[in-house]
């Protein structure tokens, strides 16, 4: 039995373990980005947090 495998958005060929790779880099990166620029001006990191769990879901499912 072969499983038909659709193409996901990533322009790579990646399995589950590199989809779940590339969201934590995109959580640091946010959270960093976050801390420097967003911050200082009263948003909390807690919403930057949010933002990358809903990304990195949908990279890993999706990409």
């Amino acid at each position: 039995m072969s499983e038909e495998r659709k193409p996901g958005f990533l322009p790579i060929e990646t399995n589950w373990f590199d989809r779940l790779f590339i969201a934590v880099v995109l959580w640091v990166a946010l959270s960093l980005f976050w801390l420097r620029f967003l911050e200082p001006l009263g948003l909390s990191v807690w919403i930057a947090a949010a933002i990358s769990v809903v990304l990195g879901v949908w990279i890993v499912r999706r990409g």
